[in-house]
């Protein structure tokens, strides 16, 4: 039986554990919505044997989502299931990306070159020490002399002392002619020392709060091979910036740079990545809302108590009817499915750390022909402001975003600029035009019965507006006033004005008038304006 047993067990195929591969990932390109990005990851590693193995990809953010994730194989690979592991996850130290790696290994260099400046410092100091020393022992000597010394000897000595201790002072000089090469060959190395250190703390470091991907996999071959993953994660988002300036000298034009200002806090840095700016909102509503019907009751107004029980039950009931079905999940966009979006590539790799300011990075500029004049409103200002209405000419919107507004290269203000279609017009202020005064005065306003309607009751109301260009420039002006207006048939308006307005309820909105003539430069324009209101007596105006 042992003999069949240990046949069997020669002769037949056993499965080969799996083995486990740990591997790290490496960002090469992201796609940044307004609230959350899609980070694509590419993961090599080097499979020692063909055949099954389970890959640990231990480097991702601890918010990733295994719903939220898509696996690719690489050539060679089959992919089967995965799972993202939050605890029981391997040791291992802080990472360093690449750059951080050299920088650390500049900074071991600078510290060995540090180290080498303070022993030749040392060694130079040490020679200043043993010549001082030397003087101040032939300085010590007390003249006293040997009972058998003779002339020459006493000469010979006293030459001997002047050499050497000649000598000593001069050894001395030198060395600290060589410490003051050595001290400042010091402080070179401790400057280059402390910017190598700087510049490693400036780098994007790698994530240390992590999760990990776990991930069965089968190889043709032994050897490297490469997984792409490719996930979603809160935390980031972008928007649109605006530089918009409107030039006057030798023709209106207007010229709108766009940027965008990108941030994250993801917990890891992005560095060297492509970078994809898309205005689709995975995370948002992706669906209509829906609508219920409204149940309504009459009952007889003898049983209006038991009516309003009854009624103040059905709206209960109807509340609570639509909280519940309020609280059904709201269908969140798949991975992928950006719709018909803005998107933006932008051309270079760039470098987004976690948790810092915003990264502002240029895109283009667009460039308008606009018509440029200069609008007032009296009723509530004393002085005009420079309008500029341009149509986007572009193929594509202009997203909702902060504008800096420039006139003639100087700053004038911000504002927030609304969503701008291609075709759209729109009109944007550049700021007040100091040389265009405005004065409003009512010469006249009385109310009052008027003697000839008894049953009517007046009012009057007049108005002189003045409008002055103290510039030595012409512009076209858009004035805009108003007078009231009534849905009552009862209550009379009559309005007089000189001129007569250009245009009547502008925009749609009843009683506002507009005006729109040249100013040239010192000339002034005077409009009057009156309106009169009757109605009916014992009637009160409002």
């Amino acid at each position: 039986m042992r003999a069949l047993l240990s046949v069997l067990l020669a002769t037949t195929a056993l499965p080969v554990l799996a083995e486990t591969i740990p591997a790290t990932s490496r960002i090469t390109a992201v796609t940044v919505y307004p609230d959350g990005a899609r980070l694509t990851r590419e993961v090599t590693f080097t499979a020692p044997t063909a055949g099954a193995h389970d890959l640990l990809v231990t480097d991702l953010p601890a918010e990733s989502q295994p719903g939220l994730m898509q696996l690719a194989p690489g050539d060679g690979l089959s992919l089967g299931a995965f799972s993202l592991r939050s605890d029981r996850l391997p040791p291992r130290e802080d990472p360093l990306t690449s750059d951080q790696t050299a920088a650390k290994a500049e900074v071991d260099r600078l510290e060995a070159a540090e180290m080498q400046a303070v022993l030749a410092v040392d060694t130079v100091q040490a020679r200043v020490d043993a010549a001082e020393a030397q003087v101040r022992f032939l300085s010590s000597f007390t003249g006293a002399l040997p009972d058998e010394a003779t002339p020459d000897g006493i000469k010979a000595m006293a030459a001997m002392i002047g050499t050497e201790t000649l000598a000593a002072r001069q050894s001395a000089l030198a060395a600290r002619a060589d410490l003051w090469t050595a001290q400042q060959a010091l402080k070179d190395a401790q400057e280059a020392l402390a910017k190598a250190r700087e510049a490693f703390d400036a780098l994007p470091g790698a994530d240390t709060d992590y999760t990990a991907l776990s991930v069965t996999l089968s190889a043709a071959k032994a050897g490297e091979h490469k997984v792409t993953v490719t996930h979603y994660i809160s935390g980031a988002g972008w928007r649109p910036f605006y530089d918009l300036n409107l030039m006057r000298d030798g023709g209106d034009a207007l010229s709108l740079a766009r940027s965008i200002l990108v941030t994250q806090q993801t917990g890891e840095d992005w560095a060297g990545v492509a970078l994809t700016l898309s205005s689709s909102r995975p995370s948002d509503q992706s669906a209509p809302s829906s609508l219920w019907p409204e149940l309504r009751r009459i009952v007889p107004e003898t049983a209006e108590e038991e009516g309003f029980g009854l009624a103040r039950k059905s709206a209960a009931d109807a509340l609570m009817s639509e909280v519940v079905m309020e609280a059904a999940p709201i269908t969140v966009a798949e991975a992928g499915l950006e719709g018909d979006t803005v998107v933006y590539t932008y051309p270079e790799v760039v470098t987004v750390a976690s948790g810092a300011e915003d990264l502002r990075l240029a895109l283009d500029q667009l460039d308008f022909v606009p018509v440029v004049a200069a609008w007032a409103v009296p009723r509530m200002d004393q002085t005009a402001f420079v309008m500029a209405s341009f149509t986007n000419g572009s193929d594509e919107p202009l997203l909702p975003g902060e504008a800096m507004l420039f006139r003639d290269g100087v700053l004038v203000g911000t504002i927030w600029l609304d969503l701008i279609a291609p075709g759209t017009e729109t009109d944007i202020a550049f700021g007040a035009l100091d040389t265009l005064r405005i004065k409003r005065e009512m010469p006249t306003r009385a109310e009052g019965e008027t003697g000839v309607f008894g049953t009517s009751n007046q009012r009057t109301e007049s108005a002189v507006i003045t409008l002055e260009n103290t510039g030595d420039e012409s512009w076209p002006v858009r004035l805009i006033d108003q007078v009231p207006y009534t849905e009552q048939t009862d209550l009379e308006i009559e309005m007089t004005a000189d001129p007569e307005p250009t245009e009547t309820d502008v925009d749609g909105q009843r009683g506002i008038l507009a005006w729109e003539f040249d100013l040239p430069a010192g000339g002034k324009k005077t409009i009057t304006l009156e309106h009169v209101l009757n109605w009916p007596e014992g009637m009160v105006l409002q």
